[in-house]
């Protein structure tokens, strides 16, 4: 269920700023990936939960082409028309609404004008999707009130070309697809080329503890961009459609033949997917000793092969590993900032936390923020 106060904020920004009739209700998560990091966009295997932080749209339909959004993390209010849409650099956050808008359109969808107010609980810029929130809740509210029936993974498919195409973010579709398809208290194994997906649920005893690094990535989608050109080049080389196609086998016999950086982003990717699926087979059967493990590894990985980690991470990551009770940490989401997982024992989640508030501080010269999460519904509208 939504936070009541999360949802009021929401109801009172709308009725500021456009009076009139009651809105209707709809909302999205955050997520966080417990494992399978850049293997999305190589077609490969992720492990996310859709988590108890979201965005909120309060939104009623109009009878002309306009849409107004109004963001109240940021104060903005901005207009465009459904038959005229363009990006507004000036207003960066509404690009992803104003992609969503557009791409529907473009894929058949009849679509009325909309007044809506946004508001969210999900950390902007800490890798926890607040982007992939966004578009899911505005293009699922703009669907609801045309009176359209939407399927989640036709949703989350406009959502990615919407983030790919018009923002410009060459993401792959887990952020999107968990957003949409996210179940309580399960965890969902996708398939990033067939889009199949299947639930796992986490156990009662397991908490998902969320650590803010308090890095934000700034400007370094460039970099994410470049690590993905990277990942085609590998597997070009290899003579695959993607990563996802090359075992480690494979690898290790052609390795040699790629440049030394191309080598470590592929050597990730291909470990990373086998990492995912012995993961998922390790929460089938309770195995969470295992599953740190394979955590912890993930994190290696990305910290020297991918080179996505930064200090602060690795030590959010080593602080989590000295506390008896916590099974595995990792960074999560693209990197270069944002946030630290961890899957601990639910008794030792208030230990996780201190061990945090005592060591961060010295060791980074920040304060990290803990969210201790439960895993969510996708996206819904609020009756």
């Amino acid at each position: 269920m939504p936070d009541p106060s999360l949802l009021e904020r929401a109801l009172a920004a709308f009725a500021r700023r456009f009076p009139g009739g009651p809105p209707r209700l709809f909302r999205a998560p955050g997520r966080v990936n417990l494992i399978g990091e850049h293997t999305d966009y190589n077609d490969g295997f992720v492990l996310p939960v859709a988590i108890d932080r979201q965005v909120m749209v309060a939104a009623r339909r109009r009878e002309d082409r306009r849409v107004r959004l109004y963001a109240l993390s940021f104060d903005q209010e901005t207009e465009f028309n459904l038959d005229a849409i363009a990006p507004d650099a000036a207003v960066p956050w509404s690009n992803y609404g104003r992609g969503v808008g557009l791409v529907l359109r473009q894929e058949g969808y009849r679509l009325p004008g909309m007044d809506a107010a946004i508001a969210g609980d999900v950390p902007i810029g800490a890798g926890l999707s607040s982007s992939a929130a966004l578009e899911v809740a505005v293009g699922y509210a703009m669907l609801r009130l045309a009176g359209l029936e939407v399927e989640g993974t036709a949703l989350a498919k406009a959502a990615q070309r919407a983030e790919n195409e018009f923002v410009g973010m060459r993401c792959g579709i887990m952020d999107q697809l968990i957003a949409c398809l996210g179940q309580a208290e399960h965890a969902l194994l996708i398939d990033c080329r067939s889009l199949g997906h299947r639930t796992l649920p986490l156990p009662a005893d397991a908490a998902i503890v969320v650590v803010d690094s308090g890095v934000r990535r700034g400007l370094k989608d460039s970099e994410y961009n470049s690590r993905r050109a990277e990942c085609e080049a590998a597997a070009r080389h290899f003579g695959v459609p993607a990563l996802r196609d090359v075992d480690e086998a494979t690898f290790r016999s052609r390795a040699p033949e790629l440049p030394e950086s191309t080598r470590r982003r592929a050597r990730h990717v291909v470990t990373e997917n086998a990492r995912t699926l012995a993961a998922a087979l390790a929460l089938e059967t309770s195995s969470l000793h295992t599953f740190g493990r394979l955590m912890y590894a993930s994190h290696a990985s990305l910290r020297d092969d991918f080179e996505v980690s930064t200090p602060e991470l690795n030590a959010l990551v080593e602080i989590a590993a000295g506390v008896p009770g916590v099974y595995g940490a990792r960074l999560t989401g693209a990197g270069f900032g944002g946030c630290v997982v961890a899957l601990a024992q639910r008794v030792a989640a208030p230990a996780l936390v201190a061990a945090i508030e005592a060591q961060y501080p010295a060791r980074s010269g920040r304060r990290a923020t803990v969210y201790i999460c439960r895993a969510s519904t996708g996206t819904s509208e609020i009756t």
